[in-house]
Order: C-alpha cells, then sequence, then structure tokens
C-alpha cells in the first residue's frame, strides 16, 4: 500500500465522523446513497479495500450483519421510525447499514485504544449508541424513536454489550511463535 493512504488514529475517527453524518444528514435530506458513498471513500482511503485490509472487511461484514438485525428488531418491535427507509420499510435502512459498516472500520484504528478495556468500552457504547441516535433524532430527524425509556435503555444495553464484543473480536492475537497475528 501506498505511504499516506491509510487513515490511522484521529484521521480514522474523522473518516467515520464524515460518514456518520453524511448518512444522518443524507437520509434526512432523501438522499439515502450519500452515507454509503461516503463509507466507500472511506474504506478506500482506510485501506480496507487494499489486500491489506482483510481483517477490516470481514469486520466491517460482522458490524453490517449485526447493524441489520438490531436496527431491524428496533424497527419491527414498533422502537423506531427510519428516514429514507431503502431498501424496504420493515428492514434497517442502507445508510444506517452504512454507519455500522464505518464503525466496523474504526474498530482495529481509532478505536483500537480500548481492546483489552472491556468496562471502557461499554461505558462508551452504553453512552455514545444511544447518543447517536439522539442526535440522528434531534439534530437531524433521520429517526423517530418511541418515546418512553424502552427504546433508550435498548440501545445502551444493546451497544454497551456490542462494543466491548466487537473491540475484543477485533483484537489482534498471537501465533504459535507469539508474534502478534493481525490478519493482514
Amino acid at each position: 500500500m501506498k505511504p499516506g493512504l491509510h487513515l490511522h488514529g484521529w484521521g480514522n475517527l474523522v473518516g467515520f465522523q464524515l460518514v456518520w453524518i453524511a448518512s444522518v444528514a443524507g437520509a434526512a435530506a432523501g438522499m439515502w446513497w450519500a452515507g454509503p458513498a461516503c463509507l466507500v471513500l472511506f474504506a478506500v482511503l482506510q485501506g480496507a479495500l487494499g489486500p491489506d485490509g482483510r481483517r477490516d472487511l470481514r469486520l466491517l461484514g460482522l458490524c453490517v450483519l449485526i447493524g441489520l438485525v438490531v436496527d431491524t428488531v428496533w424497527i419491527r418491535a414498533g422502537l423506531m421510525r427510519f428516514a429514507a427507509p431503502v431498501p424496504f420499510p420493515g428492514l434497517a435502512p442502507v445508510w444506517i447499514l452504512a454507519m455500522w459498516a464505518g464503525f466496523g472500520l474504526t474498530l482495529r484504528h481509532s478505536l483500537a485504544v480500548l481492546q483489552g478495556r472491556p468496562w471502557l468500552a461499554a461505558l462508551l457504547g452504553l453512552a455514545g449508541g444511544p447518543a447517536a441516535y439522539l442526535a440522528a433524532e434531534r439534530a437531524w430527524g433521520a429517526v423517530a424513536i418511541a418515546e418512553g425509556p424502552l427504546p433508550w435503555v435498548g440501545l445502551a444495553l444493546a451497544w454497551a454489550a456490542l462494543t466491548p464484543l466487537l473491540l475484543e473480536l477485533a483484537r489482534d492475537r498471537p501465533d504459535a511463535a507469539g508474534t502478534a497475528e493481525s490478519g493482514r
């Protein structure tokens, strides 16, 4: 990979935030494709689409599958309604799946500092997950969340469990020789 094309640390975090904003603002404006388009650019800059990015792509795919299940459950339970419900109103929309995919690209990079710190990761998920949905609802109007504590408690618990789990799955493991195996 060419130097300078791989985002690390702060660049990775900024890239994810741009995916988040493009997804939410795009959905609120009826431009569901903005987030996925930004995700593709982020993935290219992150290097996930190159030969060194196989682990990132696996984490991206895992996060998309989890997001599909989690956000579809919220929809089916009547706890959330998403703007720009593409491809189907009863499923998590493609733009929010782009956000999940972008989150997957942070697990080995800007969020790697939380690997091996499950309680800190759980606290981040507990507060950060609901805060992201709250911002998407209140600031952008990209999601409508049912009244009452149930959706917020559900979001907090889901993200408190998923964040440390995903970070653990993203950890580099030592191979038989004792060196770090990054899967790259």
